[in-house]
C-alpha cells in the first residue's frame, strides 16, 4: 500500500499526494507532569477561548505562486485584541491577492486584511478593526509554545467546514515530526519540526488554536493525514517572534497600519533531522558524534543533514545533499529553531558552517540571504495569464533558480500556444527572458495579432526546451496587461498598467499584412501540428479573465482546479501537452510592431518557387481519385480557440478542430463552410490551414445559422500570397437531392493536410435528428434531416460528400450530444451528412448583397442575410402512429401523396420560449399543411418561411393547419427573423458571465415571467460570485429590488453599485426554482466590464463599465 496522504486543513485544500514515509520513533519521551485538569477546568478554558476564535472566509482572487484561485473556509484566532491581530495559517492568508472576512461566534462579520505571511512556515496574520466588534465580549488567546510536551492533553478549537464551532480533543504524541509533505508542485513547510496528535481535524480547521487546559495556545493546527485521525501542528516559537515585530511596528504608527519588516534569512538549503544511526551511515565520525551529544541538550537523538540545495542560492557548489551540519558560527546546531534564529539575526552577513561530508570535516563561509527578496510580491496579468518571478517555494520544488519568469496560470494566449502551468519562460520573440521585466519589454513592442516564438522549460522535462508560437490576442478579449504589486499597508494589491502608453498592444489596430519570421525564426523542433486529432482538451487548466477558471456548474466547487469530467469519449477536443505545440510550423506572421523593409522581388520569387514545387507534388500524386483531385484545393482545416472570458451559449470546450470547405473565393473575400461543432460561437479565434497551399491564416466568423449545423467563416485571400491562385471554391449541387443507394465520395483531410477519399453508399438521405438537451444548454441540431452512409468512418473524420466529379452534395459534419454513462452525462460526437441546399441559399444572399445588417469583411461592408424561421422544435411521427392518434384517412392519403418515401407527419415537441409561436402551438400538435399545402418534412416549413420574405402582403405569419386532440384547427402562427451573428454582447459582473438567454436556453420552453431577466452562463474561480454562490444556469431577475429584464437594464443597475457594497440578488434557476442571495461587490479585483462585437470594425471591443479607480466609463 502507498503511504497515507496528508492534506492542508482548509476546506478547499485537495487531498494531495505525499511521498514522505513515517519514521520510527524509538526514543523514550521524557516524563511529563500529570494532567490534573478536570472537566470544569476545560469548560472554563473553552468559555474563554471560543469567543476569540473566528471563521475566516477567504477568496483568493488570483492564482499566485503555490495557491490556486478559489474560495474557502478556515479558522483563525485573536492574538492581540488591542491592535486587532488574528493568527492563522500561511495557506489561509495566501501569498497572492486575497479578500477575507472574519465571523465571530456571535455572527458579527468584519473584513480582515493580510499583514504578514511567512515565506516558509505555515503561519500568517490578518488585521482587523477592534472597534468594529460592537456586541461580543472576548479576550485574546495567549501564545505559550514552551507548554507543548508529549502527553499533553489538548483541544483543537475551530470550525468544521464553515460550521459555527468545532472542538476536538487529542493528546500530543510527538514534538519532532518532520514537516508534512503536501504536494510536489505546491506549498510545503520545511526546516522545522511539527507536533503530532491523534485528533481528526477536517476541512475548515486550518488555523485553529491548539489549546491546553489553561486556555493557552501551544501550537497552530496546519494539516492532517487523510487516512488516519492524525493532525499536524506548527510550533509557535517563530510565530511569537513575528508577532512581536508586528506589535512593535504597529505601535510606531498611530494613524494606520504600515508594512512591517520582519527579518528572515536563508541559505536556500533544506535540512532534515536525521537520527545518529543514519548520520553514522553518512560517514559521521565517532568523535564528532561524541562532541555533539555532549554539547546538545539531554535526549538529543540526531543532527541536521542537508537534503537539497536550490540552484543559484548562496550554498550552491558549497553544500551538498548528505552533508551533516556540526556547527554554525562555532555553536553546535542540532535543532531547526536555533539554526533559523541564527539565520534571521544575520541577514546579509557572512556565517561559518562546519560540516562533515562522508567523514571529511569541511568549513564553508556563506552569506545569509534576505528571504523576502526571493519571495515575489508582484505579478503580471496578460490575457488571463499570471506570470511572476519564481518563488523560493517553487524553486525548491522544481530545482530551478529563484527569480526566473514563472507561469502560475497560462491564461488564454499562452494556453492557446500550448504553454502549461509551472512553465519557465526562457525566450520570447527571439529575446532571452531572465526577468519579468524582460518579458514586459518584449510585450510592449508587439502589436495585436502578432505571432512570435516562445521557448520554455518545465520541471517535468527540465532538460529540453519546448518551442511554441504565441499569437497575441487580435481582439480585446482581456484587459491590457497589468501589473499587480502587494501593499501590506492596505492589504490590497495595487494595480497599474504594465506597458507604456505608446505600446502598439494598447491600440486596437490589427495587422493583416503577412510577414516572414526572418527576425524570429521558428525552431526546427517546433514540430508538426496534429491538426486532424479530435482529442480531449485538458480542462483542469484554470483559465479565465483574471486567471481563474470558468464554470457552468451551479453546485459549489471548492478552491482548486474545477471539477469537470475529463473522461469524455470521442469529444471534439484536443489535449494540449507540454511538449506538443499547437501551431503549425508554416504560418502567416503578424510579427513585432515596427517598420520593416520587404524585398518584394525575392519574396515573390520564393513564393513562386514554393508554389511550383507544391503544384508538382500534387500532380505527382498518382493515387488520387478524380473527386480527391478536384476537391482538395477547396478543403480547409480549422483550429478554433474560445477565450475563457467569453465562453458563451453553453459552449462545451475551449479548443476545436474540424474540416471545412471553401464555398466562395474571389479577390476580395473567401468563405468557408464548417459544422457548428467546430465553430460553435462567433466569439472565437479561428485559424485556417489550406490543403491547397502550406499556409495558416486567421479567419473571422461571419454567419452562424440559427437552425442548421453550419457556420460561414471569412478569410482574406490577399493573405494567401501566391497560394491565392491555387485555392478555389467548391462547386455545390443541391439538386437533385441524394437518394438511397446513391454512390458518394467522402473526402476529408488527413493529419498531414492531404486529401483522403472513401467511396460509400447512401443508406438514408433523410434521417431526422433527435438530440436531447445537454445538462448545460448549448447548440443542438434540431429540425434537421441528415444523410447516413453504409459505412461507419468513425466520429472524428469530417469533410464533404461529393459525386464522382468532385461536386459537393453535402458537408460531412460533426454533431455534439451527450450520452448517459452510469449516473453522469458525457460529451459525445458523431458525424452525418448536411445537405448543401441551405448553405447555397444563404451564400446566394451574401453574394447578391441581400437586405440585412451590414458587416465589415476584409475592409468592405457587406449586408448579411436574415433568416426567417418558425421557432418550434418538431419531430417526425410515422403515419401509422398518427392514425392511432385519430388522424383521418383523408389527411393520411394526402400526406402519402405528397411524400411517398417518408410517410410521416411532423409533430410539435415544443416552442422556444419568447417566440411568436409560443402559446399558439402546443406539444403534440400535428402540422398537416401550410396554406392548404401538405407538409411532410422540415424543408417544407423552411420553404414556407422563405416564401413569406418574398411576399409583400403578409405580416410574417403562416396559415397552418394542425391536428390537435382529434380536431383539425386553422391557426395563424407568427415567425421570427434571426441574424447569423450569434451572441454579440457579454457582461462580466462580480466574476459571472452574463448574456441574453440564447436559443438553446429558450428551447427548454421556459423563461421567467418577471421580464425574463439576464442569463448567467459562467462563473469564475476566486470571484465574489464564487465566494457567495451565484453560479451558472440561472437568470438574474432583480438586483436590490430593481428589475433587470435585459442587459441594458442590468448595466444601468449595476453601474450604480459601489465597491464593497452588499447586493441582494433575486434569481431563478433553469429548473424554475427561485432563490435570493446576497454578495459583496469587489471592484478592485473584479471590475464590471463588457465585450461587444462592433460590426463596423469587425472587432470585439472591451469596455469597462465600472472599476474602483476609474468609475463609470
Amino acid at each position: 500500500m502507498g503511504d497515507p496522504l496528508e492534506r492542508l486543513g482548509s476546506e478547499s485544500a485537495a487531498v494531495l499526494e505525499s511521498s514522505m514515509k513515517e519514521e520510527l520513533c524509538m526514543e523514550i519521551d521524557p516524563p511529563f507532569k500529570e494532567n490534573l485538569a478536570t472537566a470544569e477546568d476545560w469548560r472554563k478554558a473553552l468559555n474563554k477561548v471560543v469567543p476569540a476564535v473566528v471563521v475566516l472566509r477567504t477568496t483568493a482572487c488570483r492564482a499566485f505562486d503555490t495557491e490556486s484561485a478559489g474560495a474557502s473556509y478556515a479558522t483563525g484566532f485573536v492574538v492581540d485584541k488591542q491592535r486587532g491581530i488574528i493568527l492563522t495559517n500561511r495557506h489561509v492568508v495566501k501569498t497572492g491577492p486575497v479578500v477575507a472576512e472574519a465571523m465571530f461566534v456571535d455572527r458579527e462579520e468584519i473584513p480582515v486584511y493580510p499583514i504578514y505571511r511567512d515565506p516558509v512556515h505555515d503561519f500568517g496574520f490578518f488585521r482587523y478593526d477592534p472597534g468594529a466588534i460592537q456586541f461580543l465580549s472576548y479576550e485574546e488567546i495567549p501564545l505559550a509554545p514552551e507548554a507543548a510536551c508529549v502527553g499533553l492533553e489538548i483541544r483543537v478549537v475551530g470550525n468544521d467546514s464553515g460550521e459555527k464551532v468545532s472542538i476536538l480533543a487529542g493528546t500530543l504524541a510527538r514534538l519532532d515530526r518532520d514537516a508534512p509533505h503536501y504536494k510536489k508542485d505546491g506549498y510545503n513547510d520545511f526546516n522545522t519540526f511539527y507536533l503530532q496528535a491523534a485528533s481528526g481535524t477536517k476541512g475548515g480547521s486550518s488555523g485553529s488554536p491548539v489549546i491546553d487546559w489553561q486556555g493557552r495556545a501551544v501550537a497552530l493546527n496546519a494539516g492532517s493525514k487523510s487516512s488516519s485521525a492524525s493532525a499536524f501542528f506548527l510550533p509557535l516559537e517563530r510565530v511569537v517572534r513575528a508577532l512581536r515585530f508586528l506589535q512593535k511596528g504597529r505601535d510606531s504608527y498611530t494613524d494606520k497600519w504600515e508594512a512591517v519588516a520582519i527579518p528572515r534569512g536563508t541559505l536556500q538549503v533544506t535540512f532534515l533531522h536525521k537520527g545518529f544511526d543514519e548520520t553514522r551511515r553518512l560517514g559521521l565520525r565517532s568523535e564528532t558524534e561524541q562532541l555533539v551529544r555532549h554539547a546538545s541538550p539531554l535526549g538529543e537523538t540526531g543532527m541536521l543533514v542537508v537534503d537539497s540545495v536550490v540552484p543559484g542560492g548562496p550554498a550552491q557548489n558549497l553544500l551538498e545533499p548528505g552533508d551533516v551540519l556540526v556547527r554554525m558560527n562555532g555553536d553546535v546546531i542540532t535543532q531547526f529553531l536555533k539554526m533559523e534564529t541564527l539565520f534571521d539575526d544575520n541577514v546579509d552577513q557572512k556565517i561559518e558552517l562546519q560540516i562533515e561530508r562522508g567523514g571529511t570535516p569541511l568549513t564553508v563561509d556563506l552569506v545569509v540571504q534576505d528571504l523576502h527578496s526571493i519571495t515575489p510580491d508582484y505579478f503580471l496579468e496578460v490575457s488571463g495569464a499570471v506570470i511572476h518571478p519564481l518563488s523560493y517555494q517553487q524553486a525548491r520544488n522544481f530545482r530551478f533558480n529563484c527569480g526566473l519568469v514563472y507561469v502560475t496560470e497560462p491564461g488564454y494566449m499562452l494556453f492557446r500556444a500550448g504553454v502549461p502551468r509551472h512553465a519557465i519562460i526562457k525566450k520570447f520573440a527571439g529575446e532571452d527572458i531572465s526577468r519579468l521585466e524582460d518579458l514586459i519589454s518584449v510585450l510592449s513592442k508587439l502589436s495585436r495579432g502578432a505571432r512570435v516564438p516562445l521557448e520554455y522549460i518545465s520541471y517535468m522535462d527540465r532538460h529540453r526546451r519546448k518551442s511554441v508560437l504565441v499569437t497575441v490576442d487580435r481582439h480585446e478579449w482581456y484587459a491590457p496587461p497589468q501589473k499587480y504589486i502587494r501593499d501590506d499597508s492596505s492589504g490590497l494589491w495595487a494595480v497599474k498598467p504594465a506597458l507604456p502608453p505608446n505600446s502598439p498592444l494598447l491600440h486596437s489596430r490589427m495587422n493583416y499584412v503577412e510577414h516572414g519570421l526572418a527576425n524570429h525564426p521558428v525552431p526546427t523542433d517546433a514540430g508538426e501540428a496534429t491538426l486532424m486529432e479530435h482529442m480531449h482538451l485538458d480542462m483542469n487548466q484554470e483559465l479565465t479573465d483574471g486567471v481563474t477558471s470558468m464554470e457552468t456548474s451551479y453546485e459549489h466547487v471548492a478552491e482548486g482546479p474545477h471539477c469537470q469530467d475529463d473522461s469524455d469519449f470521442g469529444t471534439k477536443k484536443r489535449r494540449v501537452e507540454g511538449d506538443s505545440p499547437s501551431d503549425s510550423s508554416v504560418i502567416a506572421d503578424y510579427s513585432l510592431h515596427g517598420p520593416r523593409e520587404e524585398k518584394l522581388e525575392d519574396s515573390s520569387n520564393l513564393e513562386n518557387a514554393v508554389l511550383s514545387d507544391y503544384q508538382g507534388e500534387v500532380v505527382a500524386a498518382a493515387n488520387f481519385s478524380e473527386a480527391e483531385r478536384v476537391i482538395e484545393p477547396t478543403l480547409v482545416m480549422f483550429e478554433v480557440h474560445v477565450p475563457p472570458s467569453c465562453m458563451l451559449d453553453g459552449v462545451h470546450s475551449q479548443h476545436f478542430f474540424g474540416t471545412g470547405v471553401i464555398v466562395y473565393h474571389s479577390q476580395n473575400m473567401g468563405l468557408v463552410a464548417v459544422d457548428k461543432n467546430t465553430v460553435a460561437i462567433s466569439v472565437s479565434d479561428v485559424m485556417l490551414s489550406f490543403a491547397a497551399f502550406p499556409i495558416e491564416i486567421p479567419g473571422e466568423v461571419v454567419f452562424l445559422h440559427p437552425v442548421h449545423n453550419y457556420a460561414l467563416v471569412a478569410y482574406d485571400p490577399s493573405a494567401l500570397g501566391a497560394g491565392a491562385s491555387v485555392v478555389r471554391a467548391a462547386e455545390l449541387i443541391s439538386e437533385p437531392a441524394l437518394r438511397r443507394g446513391d454512390s458518394v465520395y467522402l473526402v476529408g483531410l488527413s493529419r498531414s493536410l492531404q486529401a483522403t477519399s472513401r467511396k460509400s453508399v447512401v443508406t438514408n438521405p433523410c434521417a431526422a435528428l433527435n438530440i436531447g438537451s445537454a445538462d448545460c444548454p448549448r447548440y443542438r441540431a434540431t429540425n434537421m434531416e441528415v444523410i447516413e452512409l453504409d459505412t461507419d468512418f468513425g466520429s472524428t473524420f469530417s469533410g464533404v460528400l461529393t459525386d464522382e466529379h468532385g461536386r459537393v452534395q453535402a458537408i460531412w459534419g460533426s454533431f455534439s450530444t451527450q450520452l448517459k454513462y452510469g449516473s453522469s452525462l458525457e460529451d459525445h460526437q458523431f458525424v452525418r451528412g448536411i445537405p448543401v441546399y441551405t448553405i447555397s441559399q444563404v451564400l446566394d444572399k451574401i453574394i447578391s448583397d441581400a437586405n440585412g445588417p451590414p458587416l465589415l469583411i476584409n475592409g468592405v461592408k457587406r449586408p448579411m442575410p436574415l433568416v426567417r424561421i418558425l421557432e418550434v422544435e418538431l419531430y417526425p411521427t410515422l403515419l401509422s402512429k398518427a392514425r392511432s392518434f385519430g388522424l383521418n384517412d383523408e389527411w393520411i392519403q394526402a400526406l402519402v401523396k405528397k411524400d411517398p418515401i417518408r410517410r410521416q407527419v411532423l409533430r410539435v415537441k415544443g416552442c422556444l420560449a419568447g417566440s411568436k409561436a409560443e402559446n399558439l402551438l402546443e406539444q403534440g400538435d400535428m402540422i398537416l399543411a401550410i396554406k392548404k399545402e401538405p407538409v411532410t418534412c422540415f424543408r417544407d416549413i423552411e420553404d414556407a418561411c422563405q416564401a413569406l420574405d418574398q411576399s409583400d402582403d403578409n405580416d410574417g405569419r403562416l396559415n397552418i393547419t394542425i391536428f390537435r386532440q382529434g380536431r383539425e384547427i386553422e391557426l395563424l402562427v407568427g415567425t421570427d427573423v434571426r441574424d447569423g451573428n450569434g451572441t454579440t454582447r457579454v457582461i462580466n459582473w462580480c466574476g459571472c458571465i452574463v448574456q441574453d438567454p440564447h436559443p438553446a436556453v429558450r428551447a427548454l420552453g421556459f423563461l421567467p415571467e418577471e421580464g425574463h431577466g439576464v442569463y448567467v452562463a459562467r462563473w469564475c474561480h476566486g470571484s465574489p460570485v464564487h465566494r457567495y454562490g451565484l453560479y451558472a444556469l440561472q437568470w438574474i431577475l432583480e438586483i436590490n429590488g430593481k428589475p433587470t429584464p435585459d442587459l441594458d437594464a442590468f448595466v444601468d443597475v449595476t453601474k450604480k453599485l459601489e465597491d464593497g457594497e452588499f447586493v441582494r440578488v433575486r434569481m431563478v434557476h433553469l429548473n424554475g426554482k427561485p432563490r435570493v442571495l446576497t454578495l459583496k461587490q469587489d471592484l478592485h479585483y473584479w471590475p464590471t466590464w463588457e465585450i461587444r462585437f462592433d460590426p463596423d470594425t469587425a472587432m470585439w471591443r472591451r469596455k469597462t463599465i465600472k472599476a474602483l479607480d476609474s468609475g463609470i466609463m
